[in-house]
């Protein structure tokens, strides 16, 4: 999940989760979906997400989902599954709502508590996945039992994607994307990131919704030679001349760049933050070439990568043996590039910035960039509502992801995407894909509410 950055970049503080009524009919369930969902090991190589998506489908089943209505899509060890609600209109166009069911892997001996079995202590529930996207999961399941006991049937057919390898190759979700159910969709809902942050006194400071991710993409920067014996050295030198070509990718700076999307977003966050940092992010909305604004956000890492694309060295591998001179040296350097920005071009400004063609540069597993999707007015007037319900007049704006989700799929299928969690988490309870994952009570409740909310303002649920 991805709210870790907008949290970060919204500077929010401790706060002490205060307690939550939980029990409503679907709250008791959710929460019993949600201790099972935690329990299945859905991590690359574990094989378990088939499991859990049959765990499920029957849960969906004995809520009233038609077996018609749910479709498994798999792919290797894992799968996807899309559940259906039909629409009364057959010409209204469906909205596609997205989760995914896998994680990154959790090792129970380095943990305080077992990764795998949900706790609830101090107002946080435990385990991993219960930010990351099981929290989503759970409120999509629970949106679709809600509406199935009300008896209720919306105008738009709404279609609810359960992904099986967002954290690795994201093949489900271009299965799901291709999916007659899917391919028409309107737009999507994707539950894995936006959400917001809360000041030291506890109240809500702001809630970003995003709309657009950075393109993802590696490359690897490969320095060869015929090597010899470490006894007698040379100028030529495979690991020196990877070294140099590293330094300069290091002092290189890619240009400031903006769109509209990005100005709104840090006006936004600059209009909530104190002191000289608000006002560089107000000063760079109105004036993206303002030199002392561009030099403030770009030493604050949080916001340096909303304002330009960021290459950074990222692992390396060199020699063969403590007595040979090296043959080859590799390093790999992650890049994130802003939306419009080819991955071309940028391979060929790193290329420019290296300055040595005996440094082979190539890009790896195929990155593709994915486009902005432009605010939807009644789907930011939907989100808007149901936020204010329960947290009343906070401010409420898009932002751009540095980081990466299934919301890039669908947007590169055609299918503008908005992410939306209905999440507020402190800062320092970010332990998404680290030790101790954990989430507010409040937060998962929230969330229920918040895609129900969505499903049934978005949908036309009568």
């Amino acid at each position: 999940m991805h709210i870790r950055t907008l949290l970060a970049a919204t500077a929010v503080l401790a706060l002490a989760v205060p307690s939550f009524a939980q029990d409503a009919p679907h709250q008791k369930q959710a929460r019993e979906i949600y201790a099972k969902v935690i329990g299945f090991r859905t991590a690359a190589g574990q094989g378990k997400v088939p499991e859990m998506a049959r765990y499920l489908a029957d849960a969906l089943k004995a809520g009233g989902v038609a077996e018609a209505d749910i479709a498994l899509l798999p792919s290797g060890e894992t799968t996807a599954m899309l559940v259906r609600v039909p629409g009364g209109d057959a010409a209204a166009k469906p909205i596609l709502f997205n989760a995914h069911m896998d994680i990154v892997d959790a090792r129970p001996a380095d943990w305080s508590r077992d990764p795998f079995t949900l706790v609830e202590e101090d107002g946080r529930f435990w385990g991993r996945g219960t930010q990351d996207n099981k929290a989503g999961v759970t409120a999509m399941v629970s949106t679709i039992l809600r509406l199935k006991a009300a008896k209720a049937q919306p105008k738009r057919t709404l279609v609810f994607a359960f992904v099986g390898d967002e954290e690795t190759s994201m093949a489900t979700t271009r299965l799901v994307a291709a999916h007659d159910w899917v391919k028409g969709a309107e737009f999507a809902i994707n539950t894995d990131a936006g959400g917001g942050g809360l000041g030291e006194d506890g109240k809500p400071l702001i809630y970003l919704v995003q709309g657009a991710e950075k393109t993802y993409a590696t490359f690897e920067l490969t320095a060869t030679n015929q090597g010899g014996h470490s006894s007698r050295p040379r100028k030529d030198n495979a690991i020196y001349d990877l070294a140099h070509a590293i330094t300069k990718v290091e002092g290189y700076t890619f240009p400031v760049m903006s769109n509209a999307l990005t100005r709104a977003y840090i006006g936004a966050v600059g209009g909530v933050l104190p002191g000289a940092a608000g006002q560089a992010m107000k000063a760079f909305s109105a004036d993206p070439a303002n030199a002392q604004a561009i030099a403030a956000i770009s030493t604050d890492p949080s916001f340096n990568g909303t304002i330009r694309t960021t290459c950074v060295a990222t692992m390396l591998e060199a020699g063969h043996a403590e007595n040979a001179l090296p043959q080859r040296a590799k390093a790999t350097v992650n890049c994130r590039i802003f939306p419009g920005v080819a991955v071309a071009d940028v391979q060929a400004r790193l290329t420019e910035v290296v300055g040595n063609p005996a440094i082979k540069i190539v890009a790896i597993n195929n990155p593709e960039a994915s486009p902005v999707s432009e605010m939807r007015p009644d789907v930011m007037a939907a989100i808007t509502r149901s936020i204010h319900k329960r947290q009343p007049g906070v401010p409420i704006s898009p932002y751009l992801e540095s980081g990466g989700t299934d919301g890039k799929v669908y947007r590169i299928a055609g299918i503008p995407t908005f992410a939306t969690s209905g999440l507020f988490i402190r800062e320092n309870e970010m332990f998404a894909h680290g030790l101790n994952e954990r989430l507010p009570v409040k937060s998962f409740y929230d969330g229920l509410e918040h895609i129900h909310d969505l499903a049934v303002d978005l949908g036309g649920v009568r």
